[in-house]
């Protein structure tokens, strides 16, 4: 490889390695941040809410 694709290579991974240590820096370091964590289990889609047909998921467009 010549001296320039190896100057681009280490400038790349360097500089993606850079940006992956500083989110995951933000992301430890940041006060609070444990408030903002969600997974699936916290979403509540609207076909799961219940409804007044005996708690089964509405169809959309079906007559109710």
């Amino acid at each position: 490889m010549t001296v320039g694709g190896w100057l681009i290579m280490i400038l790349s991974v360097g500089i993606v390695t850079g940006m992956l240590a500083w989110c995951i820096w933000k992301v430890l370091t940041t006060p609070g941040s444990t408030e903002h964590l969600h997974s699936q289990i916290d979403i509540e889609t609207p076909d799961l809410r219940e409804n007044d047909n005996g708690g089964e998921p509405s169809t959309p467009g079906a007559p109710a």
